[in-house]
């Protein structure tokens, strides 16, 4: 595995790990549905929450946020559509971002609640 897939994959494995400590049911992780996917899914206070993972070994070009942009959030809720009608989730839904910078032994993690909302007009 390339040594950025191996760095994203530790980095949702350890964004998980993170909202369970702060109470977070996890759903699913990498859920897929053709070429649609939702890096982890979680449930807390009756919220279904959708949380894009961004995993970066350092700020040097972009925050990890800032990577996060229309066309992502775009394919996010149109995933987001797609697992809620699968599973006939009734619950309301929140989009977060994960961000984690450093390697695999350390970590600097930020949780954006509430990241974006979904675009009007998809």
């Amino acid at each position: 595995m390339a040594r950025h897939n191996q760095l994203g994959k530790t980095g949702e494995e350890r964004a998980a790990e993170y909202l369970i400590s702060k109470g977070y049911i996890i759903r699913d992780i990498n859920w897929r549905s053709g070429k649609m996917e939702l890096d982890l899914v979680a449930y807390r206070d009756s919220t279904l929450v959708v949380v894009e993972v961004k995993t970066r070994s350092s700020h040097e070009f972009l925050r990890p946020e800032e990577a996060v942009n229309l066309r992502k959030i775009k394919n996010i809720v149109r995933a987001t559509d797609a697992y809620i009608r699968l599973f006939n989730i009734p619950f309301e839904v929140r989009f977060d971002i994960v961000t984690l910078v450093g390697d695999n032994d350390r970590f600097e993690i930020e949780h954006i609640e509430d990241a974006f909302l979904a675009p009007l007009n998809g």
